[in-house]
């Protein structure tokens, strides 16, 4: 997002904390009527086209926003939509995806209240590692012919009562109301924000082996001293990088395989 729509979500996201910091609103509930929201804005292009309108007036917006959600969504999910459309957004689009990550963020929110982001954010990693390497179930899971309900059914058999209610929820909406994204796009966004709502970053290690807790501890310590701030790990093993570890954050790579040595060595002979 660029200048207007940014600085809206901004302001989106202060909202939601500040309501969700109180522990009388219900995050999940609040998670599923924003989501309903985004399903709705989404189907109605020319609502949210009059809703992101800058010759329109805010507070017009706000009234007219407020009129259609009152009684279908709660109070707490109608003002923080009403306050979304007093801002100016760039794009209509922003505005579907806010609302969205707004949603998903108040899914998190109740997730760590619960104690359960730690697995959430784990089950979103190796949900993304299961679909990198199904292609019939990426292919279920994408097919544009298929039901959402389908979709749904597949996802419930495939994570229900196996992971947290939050991963399966967040999880069915991305792949039932994809709008345009790729499924590990999407997978790698919601990663992302979970990680966020703990003011974590997500470091992605890949290892020959499974490494000790001991060795998990130094090497999440050593990555916080680097960057500044806490670090999760996500833990992959992958045989064929040899020995030592492959370290991802965001899109910089820290390469310490015994097979980047050798191609490096490779390409040196090349040379």
């Amino acid at each position: 997002m660029n200048g207007a729509s940014r600085e809206a979500l901004a302001s989106a996201r202060e909202r939601l904390d500040a309501l969700t910091d109180s522990t009388s609103v219900d995050a999940g509930k609040l998670a599923e009527d924003l989501a309903a929201v985004t399903a709705l804005l989404h189907r109605e292009v020319s609502l949210r086209r009059v809703l992101t309108d800058p010759s329109q007036g805010g507070e017009a917006k706000a009234e007219l926003a407020g009129r259609l959600l009152r009684g279908q969504v709660g109070g707490e999910a109608v003002d923080l939509v009403s306050g979304m459309v007093r801002s100016r957004w760039s794009r209509s689009r922003d505005l579907v995806d806010s609302v969205e990550e707004l949603a998903d963020t108040a899914d998190f929110t109740a997730a760590q209240r619960a104690g359960a982001l730690d697995d959430v954010e784990d089950e979103l990693f190796r949900f993304g590692r299961i679909v990198g390497s199904d292609v019939a179930l990426r292919s279920a899971l994408t097919d544009r012919a298929a039901t959402a309900t389908a979709k749904s059914g597949l996802l419930h058999s495939l994570l229900g009562g196996k992971a947290q209610p939050v991963t399966e929820r967040v999880i069915t909406r991305l792949v039932t109301q994809a709008r345009g994204r790729s499924l590990e796009e999407g997978l790698e966004s919601l990663s992302k924000l979970a990680a966020e709502r703990r003011e974590r970053s997500v470091a992605v290690v890949t290892s020959a082996v499974p490494l000790s807790d001991r060795q998990k501890q130094r090497l999440g310590a050593a990555l916080e001293k680097i960057y500044g701030r806490s670090m999760h790990l996500n833990l992959d093993v992958d045989p064929a990088v040899l020995g030592g570890i492959s370290v991802r954050v965001g899109d910089e790579v820290i390469d310490g395989t015994i097979a980047e040595r050798l191609d490096e060595v490779t390409r040196r002979m090349a040379g």
